[in-house]
């Protein structure tokens, strides 16, 4: 069924107790349940439906929209794990299977995980691959320092948070460079630091031309993990500043004025302290 997995825009055949049934493209029809119906659809009307197989693995038409189609990534969440694969939340009564074969490493539940939504050719039913690196284009040469693209965050590492770039490619946003809370599946507007000689995307989540600041508020903030308080305020003279910081005092103001919208740092009338 050429239809499955995607979303189309379908003619209401016929009605019957059990709901709509759509005409599809080759002349077979799928129902569409009772549930999805309002009761002031007509035969002859043109519905928007997803289609996909059923707990009975019967092709069914919903007007609900799941997180990912065919082809298409999504952050999902493991509601069940199970010897043979986890079952995802993807936002449908159904939930979409992951075989143990297309894991990209031993899942949780109740832990996001980035997949892709596959069609298995030998059943003809919609799964989830979680081995991502397959799918992701490897050709960087199109962005440009700078630019600004779409980011989706779906893992996080020691270094920092991978994040997917326009739905194709792989970013990394580095921890000590990020001065906001992320989290799993969360969608960013992101900046292209660097492209690496190997073709791997830097990010940041601020322009390029405020990378100076990013860079200060971190030297404060290291600095405040080690000391904890810093006698430095509004009154506080452009000397003292740059002797203990080296940095212009204007610099430090745009700096810890990051740091406090971050929730990072308490700004005091003697100074500033780590939160």
């Amino acid at each position: 069924m050429k239809e499955i997995g995607t979303i189309n825009s379908l003619l209401i055949n016929r009605f019957t107790p059990n709901g709509a049934y759509l005409a599809l493209r080759d002349g077979e029809e799928v129902l569409l349940p009772k549930y999805y119906l309002s009761g002031e659809e007509k035969e002859g009307e043109e519905v928007e439906v997803f289609i996909y197989t059923d707990s009975e693995d019967r092709p069914v038409a919903v007007t609900d929209r799941p997180k990912a189609i065919l082809d298409e990534f999504a952050v999902m969440e493991a509601k069940e794990i199970t010897k043979f694969g986890a079952f995802m939340d993807w936002g449908l009564p159904k939930d979409l299977f992951v075989p143990a074969a297309e894991m990209h490493k031993k899942m949780e539940a109740g832990e996001k995980y980035l997949i892709r939504v596959c069609l298995d050719h030998q059943t003809d039913r919609l799964i989830g691959v979680s081995k991502y690196e397959a799918f992701l284009e490897t050709d960087t040469q199109g962005f440009e320092e700078g630019q600004e693209v779409k980011a989706l965050v779906f893992d996080e590492t020691e270094l920092g948070y991978k994040a997917l770039i326009e739905g194709n490619f792989e970013g990394l946003i580095y921890k000590n460079e990020t001065f906001q809370n992320l989290g799993i599946g969360d969608q960013v507007q992101a900046f292209i630091k660097k492209r690496r000689e190997d073709g791997k995307l830097d990010l940041q989540l601020t322009p390029i031309g405020r990378q100076k600041y990013e860079e200060g508020a971190e030297k404060i903030l290291q600095t405040l993990k080690v000391r904890n308080f810093l006698p430095l305020h509004d009154h506080s003279s452009p000397e003292e500043i740059k002797k203990t910081l080296g940095m212009s005092k204007k610099h430090f103001k745009q700096c810890i004025g990051q740091l406090y919208k971050a929730k990072k740092i308490r700004i005091l009338k003697e100074g500033i302290e780590l939160l």
